[in-house]
């Protein structure tokens, strides 16, 4: 039996074409015969409709992702505009999301189909898309990573853009996919204004309406004028904004000689008006020495706005302080009109000084020389311990020492102690209370400050804590290891951390020294006895999204080295490998979870950890249509993972969950290479091996049922009964909720059970 149809009809969207202002329907543009018309699909005009959405869009083959996508995009809504003034087209914008049906639909196929390419082409082009299918935008030489999904431009690129068309022109609203048209023409309409929207297209229910709409709301397009470009242009082009001129003379100068190339580069430094960073970025990190030397010079005296990740990057590799200052002093430069670059300057000078408010080399030192026991005080004995230290309090109140014993006892026992919210916040309350008599007594020292902080902090008066705590650390004494200190220093790197990031929110000047004194207390807490995975992970995100790379990997190294099972530090790690590396087994992300296997004090929880590395690379792979490799990859995950149950059994239900959607991700590139009966056991083992998994979304916010109902379509339309009853059975045999459309195909905001349906953190292992 099929799934209802109300069921699936429900959740879908009617069609809802958004006009600016109808433009007057212009004559299609002339093309070849065989290009005139691409297959659309139609709604039927009946009330209730005829389709399934697995039939209206249908899923990409693995051939229709290996073809190349035929749009053309600029790379920014910068270049975008001036192409647009230089050839009158209008601009339009794309938006497309992973795992999203109609746009898995338009990225692996429309955008691929040269009938529909052509409806695009009278238009300057633009795409959006926050999700990331490549690693890195570049190679260690420099080389751009085109998208694998869209081609012409990075995935930097396209997450680039999203923020920027949002503000401008996606209402409140992100809806994939949207087809907005974009008129600058100097004689419009009444009421049109340069830049206003012609048409909005979103929750299409076919591709009819939305070619319908690009194919009339081109305007008046010149005639189209293919460029007839030679290896003599390059320098020539190197003023044009144009993607397709901007590939010419890349490709021209990886090509060339090296006369060519000095004079391509030579030409792109001369003109200052048309930035072009990604030819100075293959001459940066090329390796012919005198042209690196001419792009480094250019950086150094003019470098344009749009270079500030260039410059970012080239800091993260340069050692030498000679090559590294200009740098600097260049991001200084553009730093009046982009926080980005006075960030990074401040970044690099900054974590190069030493803190004036905490002493870090001794701290550590003493830290690093203490023998610590963790106090094993049970919850019974810290009572008793806070009865004694009353009493004792009572029968001396002017001892200033038994008064900031018992104002620790009442910290201690409601931070450790299991207590309702009520009574926690009562011993809160009587510790911050008994700190503020030895205060009024005249005690002023860090163990007053300590301890309001901390009170402050479990209160939830984080302004309060961040304030108390500056003031702990200026008088701390560098042999302290007690939880107090660590509280204190965790508080007074969030209070720098926080400062830091207002001051960049609100537009403001901040100082480096509170980036010196930030770096200061992660030091200590690196190496503090009650120092935590999540204090290396909160500053290892702050350094990476502040551009210290290199300082990131270190805190990175040293957080996995103390706390090798943490989750979120080996998150981290893929990331920062995937960024750096490539993917192939022997070279890559699995090669390095090799490595750490094979280390003699290795984590018996790393066979977890590698398998879920090789999740990831079998994703990659993917997403660049390696469908050999990624089947592969996904053989090695289910190993690893088998390997995990085998080392801790504890590790069944996680392992089980990320062996299910292995196989279902399987069965997915089955589907897509028209293995449809290999792919119809893989779903079914995916099942068998953990139902829970079933609506789990993978990195391509795919799941193992929406793999289902797509071969179910199939196996009706064949008539193929067996397979359809033995899916179908199957189906039925799950959660009705899990069946549902995912969170981000169903509007509206995400529920609270939104989280069960992505991709497990691996919370449960």
């Amino acid at each position: 039996m099929l799934l209802p149809r109300a069921f699936l009809l429900a959740a879908l969207m009617p069609t809802t074409i958004v006009l600016a202002q109808e433009p007057e329907t212009p004559e299609p543009p002339v093309v070849p015969e065989v290009l005139q018309e691409p297959e659309e699909t139609e709604t039927p005009g009946d009330a209730e409709g005829t389709l399934e959405r697995e039939e209206m869009w249908r899923a990409p083959t693995a051939e229709e992702w290996a073809m190349p996508c035929l749009i053309t995009w600029q790379r920014t809504f910068e270049d975008a505009w001036a192409v647009s003034e230089a050839t009158g087209k209008r601009v339009l914008v794309c938006v497309n999301m992973d795992g999203e049906i109609a746009s898995e639909h338009y990225a692996g196929v429309r955008y691929r189909q040269p009938a529909a390419a052509v409806l695009y082409e009278p238009y300057v082009c633009v795409i959006a898309s926050t999700y990331r299918h490549t690693p890195r935008d570049h190679d260690e030489d420099g080389e751009r990573i085109p998208c694998p999904r869209f081609g012409t431009v990075t995935c930097g690129e396209h997450i680039a853009i999203e923020p920027i068309l949002y503000e401008k022109y996606f209402e409140g609203k992100r809806i994939s996919p949207r087809h907005i048209a974009l008129s600058r023409e100097p004689e419009l309409e009444a009421g049109e204004v340069p830049g206003e929207e012609v048409y909005d297209v979103y929750y299409a229910f076919d591709t009819k309406s939305v070619f319908q709409a690009i194919r009339t709301g081109t305007g008046n397009p010149p005639e189209q004028i293919m460029p007839d470009r030679s290896l003599a242009d390059a320098p020539r082009l190197t003023a044009s904004r144009d993607v397709g001129d901007r590939e010419f003379v890349e490709r021209a100068y990886r090509q060339g000689t090296r006369a060519e190339r000095k004079a391509i580069l030579q030409a792109a430094v001369a003109n200052t008006e048309i930035p072009q960073v990604d030819l100075l970025r293959l001459a940066l990190f090329g390796k012919d020495d005198e042209l690196r030397q001419v792009a480094w010079q250019d950086l150094s005296e003019n470098a344009p706005d749009s270079a500030v990740v260039l410059l970012g990057d080239a800091l993260e590799v340069m050692t030498e302080e000679a090559e590294r200052g200009p740098l600097i002093d260049a991001l200084d430069r553009l730093g009046k009109g982009s926080r980005k670059a006075t960030t990074l300057a401040r970044v690099h000078r900054g974590l190069g000084e030493k803190s004036e408010v905490l002493n870090a080399e001794e701290w550590t030192a003493a830290l690093v020389r203490a023998e610590y026991r963790v106090d094993s005080t049970g919850r019974l004995d810290l009572a008793d311990q806070l009865q004694s230290r009353a009493d004792q309090a009572q029968t001396a109140p002017q001892d200033t020492d038994a008064l900031l014993e018992l104002a620790d006892s009442y910290l201690r026992l409601a931070v450790e102690g299991q207590h309702e919210p009520r009574f926690r916040r009562l011993l809160l309350e009587d510790a911050r209370r008994t700190a503020a008599q030895a205060e009024e007594m005249g005690v002023d020292d860090w163990r007053v400050h300590s301890i309001v902080a901390a009170a402050a902090q479990e209160l939830g008066e984080r302004a309060n804590a961040q304030e108390r705590a500056a003031l702990a650390v200026r008088s701390m004494p560098a042999d302290t290891s007690s939880w107090s200190t660590m509280m204190v220093l965790d508080l007074f790197a969030s209070g720098r951390q926080r400062a830091i990031a207002d001051s960049y929110r609100d537009k403001r000047e901040w100082p480096r020294e509170w980036l010196t004194d930030l770096h200061a207390a992660h030091a200590l807490l690196a190496v503090h006895p009650f120092g935590r995975d999540d204090h290396a992970v909160r500053y290892y995100d702050f350094l990476a999204a502040i551009g210290a790379g290199a300082h990131a990997q270190r805190v990175l190294d040293e957080g996995l080295g103390r706390f090798p099972d943490s989750w979120e530090l080996h998150a981290r790690l893929r990331t920062r490998v995937l960024r750096r590396q490539r993917l192939g087994a022997f070279d890559g992300l699995e090669a390095v979870y090799e490595a750490m296997m094979r280390e003699p004090d290795a984590s018996p929880q790393l066979h977890w950890f590698a398998g879920y590395a090789s999740l990831v690379v079998a994703e990659y792979h993917r997403r660049v249509g390696d469908g050999p490799s990624a089947q592969s990859a996904y053989g090695r995950a289910v190993e690893r993972y088998e390997q995990a149950i085998v080392v801790n059994p504890a590790n069944r239900a996680s392992s089980d969950h990320y062996v299910a959607m292995a196989l279902a991700g399987r069965g997915r590139l089955a589907l897509e290479a028209g293995e449809h009966k290999e792919s119809l056991e893989l779903i079914l083992g995916s099942f068998a091996r953990r139902r829970e998994a079933s609506a789990s979304l993978d990195g391509l916010g795919i799941s193992a049922v929406g793999t289902a109902k797509m071969l179910l379509v199939y196996f009706n339309e064949q008539n193929l009964e067996g397979h359809a009853l033995r899916l179908q059975v199957a189906l039925d045999s799950l959660e009705p909720e899990w069946l549902m459309l995912p969170e981000n195909e169903r509007g509206g905001l995400p529920s609270r059970d939104a989280r069960r349906f992505r991709r497990s953190r691996g919370s449960d292992r």
